[in-house]
């Protein structure tokens, strides 16, 4: 997507966990646009970190109202990797892996391909609890999502 003067530039830390994986699970998603911060967190009871770390991202994308261009920081490796080089050759295989097995959590990768396709993204990769502040506050965003989800409180954040 072309870099309009009117795009809005927003940065984004995500974040996914686990209480046991698989167990209740949380993301956590910070978006940052000018002075404004919006903090963002959910869960599902029986799920896996790698699912939270889609999750985390999706919501993320899928609240911006308006093409953007995005940093998205994620200290997961599997959703950087995923959405920069795996989905592509996916696509391409019918959503199968290079040795023909149906792609593990593919509703989340097609998601998070629709999602990211809306915006100008660059996918950051970042130490997880390293002291980065922005990774630092979507952690305890996906924790808060997972005890939420364990203790059956989760709120419609």
């Amino acid at each position: 997507m072309p870099t309009d003067p009117t795009t809005s530039r927003v940065t984004i830390h995500t974040d996914g966990a686990c209480l046991g994986n698989p167990g209740p699970g949380g993301w956590g998603a910070v978006l940052r646009y000018g002075d404004h911060t919006l903090e963002l967190h959910g869960g599902d009871p029986a799920t896996t970190n790698n699912r939270m770390e889609l999750m985390a991202a999706i919501r993320a994308l899928e609240t911006l109202t308006r093409p953007s261009v995005v940093d998205l920081h994620t200290d997961s490796s599997y959703v950087r990797n995923g959405i920069m080089s795996w989905v592509a050759k996916w696509k391409a295989n019918g959503w199968r892996t290079s040795a023909k097995a149906p792609v593990k959590n593919d509703d989340l990768w097609r998601r998070l391909d629709v999602a990211a396709a809306a915006h100008d993204v660059a996918w950051h990769w970042v130490k997880g609890h390293a002291g980065d502040p922005g990774n630092e506050l979507a952690d305890a965003l996906a924790g808060k999502g997972a005890r939420e989800a364990r203790d059956g409180t989760l709120s419609s954040a």
